[in-house]
């Protein structure tokens, strides 16, 4: 099935603004549409995949991403500098930065994503509710802006408990906190601000209803410039811990054919009540009836849109490109049949078994699963740095299956065959996973892990001091440790509780 008509490559050179998995998935993609690609690169990522992949590397000097990665005036040098005609994001870093997509444009290049107004429009949670409630679409009930205590009583007289108080500025499950009773709200309260000022540099925060037992669904949308929008079915993310995804299936275990319909249109409605270019999704919750909320859009491609690849057969970051390049859509939605079913395995250097700590190193070894149905999108190979600076994501496994059965089954075995040296992963944790009979059943939610599947961590003295270590030197050479949202890294974060806390 072509997606465009004209499949000419549409650039002569792109610059992928990030590193790891992403930045090596977005390269694949131009190399496959005829287009070069340059990749930039921190001092720790001199000899990382993504520089290896590209067709020509521009150094950003620095160590953390606050001082590489998010440096916008250096991104647009290394543009400039080498040729390149636009500027893809990947996720995160700049990726939904209305100010830096802006830029990008003012630059005379191309922003392969979004305008940045519906980055705006999108990425303020608060502004979002508004705008979906006038096109109609079912939002969590909740409250405004509060600006005090007093307002946070009010809200909660009307929204009642439990309830979920959230940062307007967040993501990644930071500046939130859940409130079951009265007792627990002046905490909360201030828990939620520090942490949003902490991670965003912004401590406004709202109410939401809590969901109790809440099922994760995303939808994933196009939008061409010209006025066509398609969604490509649903994805389920409920496996997640401390509400970041875990483990992405397509389509989801919960939603049948008219659901799926019903999301499909409304994610279409969200998408063009922001004026949405690109590709982009929008994130609903379900509780236990099975009535969904819009939670929030995000302005981006997302980890998990291999699954929704691999169901629909479209190259969605394709798409992405030629989308920018001012292509037309040449299908219709009736043209989108997804087939199969596809789940994907966020391969973390973490160990689940002592507390999810980090495990910085370098890759010494790596056999990667093959087969029917196998897809591994890494950032690592053999020889690969695994810095502290960084969020500590190597791969996606991705398998797809005939049937949900079957793509189980694949999954199993890939990851019984997956083997990586030099550092620790968190293959173990998906093994659990597959052999849990709710997640078999598909009758699961968000607790999935906190409810029995998470290891007790075990304590270890040597490991806790030398990620501690690590993590100290790391603050000592940068004199401060940058905040994980302006670093890119919750690995610091976690070495900074590490220092504090033993794990239990």
């Amino acid at each position: 099935m072509r997606l465009f008509a004209d499949q000419s490559p549409p650039f002569a050179k792109v610059l992928v603004a990030n590193r790891g998995e992403i930045a090596v998935r977005v390269m694949r993609a131009l190399r496959d549409l005829g287009v070069g690609s340059v990749a930039v690169y921190s001092e720790p990522d001199r000899s990382s995949l993504h520089v290896r992949v590209a067709d020509e590397a521009v150094a950003l000097g620095g160590r953390a991403a606050a001082e590489s990665y998010l440096v916008v005036a250096k991104i647009h040098d290394a543009a400039h500098q080498s040729g390149a005609e636009a500027i893809h994001p990947g996720y995160g870093f700049l990726s939904e930065s209305a100010t830096f997509a802006q830029a990008v444009l003012d630059a005379g290049l191309v922003w392969i994503g979004p305008p940045p107004e519906a980055i705006r429009l999108a990425g303020n949670k608060l502004g979002a509710r508004r705008v979906m409630t006038q096109a109609g679409v079912a939002v969590v009930p909740g409250s405004d802006l509060l600006k005090d205590e007093a307002d946070l009583a009010a809200a909660i007289a009307k929204v009642g408990f439990p309830a979920m108080l959230k940062a307007a500025a967040g993501g990644g499950g930071k500046g939130m906190r859940l409130v079951r009773d009265a007792s627990e709200l002046a905490s909360a309260w201030r828990s939620a601000r520090s942490e949003a000022r902490s991670f965003f540099a912004d401590d406004t925060v709202y109410l939401e209803r809590y969901i109790e037992s809440p099922r994760h669904i995303e939808v994933q949308v196009l939008a061409d410039a010209h006025g066509r929008i398609l969604h490509l079915g649903e994805r389920e993310c409920s496996v997640q811990r401390r509400h970041q995804k875990v483990i992405e299936e397509a389509p989801s275990p919960l939603v049948d054919a008219k659901m799926r319909d019903e999301l499909g249109r409304r994610a279409v409605e969200a998408a063009r009540a922001v004026g949405y270019v690109n590709a982009g999704t929008v994130e609903c919750i379900a509780d236990a009836s099975g009535q969904f909320y819009f939670l929030e859009m995000n302005t981006r491609i997302q980890v998990e849109h291999p699954v929704t690849e691999m169901v629909t057969g479209i190259d969605l970051v394709r798409a992405q490109v030629l989308i920018a390049a001012g292509r037309p859509l040449a299908i219709a939605q009736a043209d989108i049949a997804p087939r199969g079913h596809a789940l994907e395995c966020r391969i973390y250097a973490e160990d689940p078994e002592r507390g999810y700590m980090p495990s910085p190193g370098t890759i010494t070894a790596l056999r990667v699963p093959e087969g029917p149905g196998v897809r591994h999108d890494a950032g690592i190979t053999v020889g690969s740095p695994v810095p502290l600076e960084y969020d500590p994501i190597l791969a996606k496994l991705v398998v797809w299956g005939a049937d949900r059965e079957e793509a189980i089954q694949r999954m199993r075995r890939a990851l019984g065959e997956y083997r990586v040296g030099g550092v620790t992963t968190n293959l173990s944790l998906h093994l659990r996973v597959l052999d849990d009979p709710r997640f078999l059943s598909g009758r699961y939610d968000t607790g999935l892990l906190a409810s029995g599947l998470e290891p007790a961590a075990r304590d270890d003295n040597a490991k806790l001091a030398a990620v501690v270590a690590a993590a100290i030197a790391a603050a000592q050479k940068r004199d401060a440790i940058a905040p994980a949202s302006a670093s890119g890294s919750a690995w610091l974060a976690a070495g900074r509780r590490a220092a504090m806390r033993r794990p239990r």
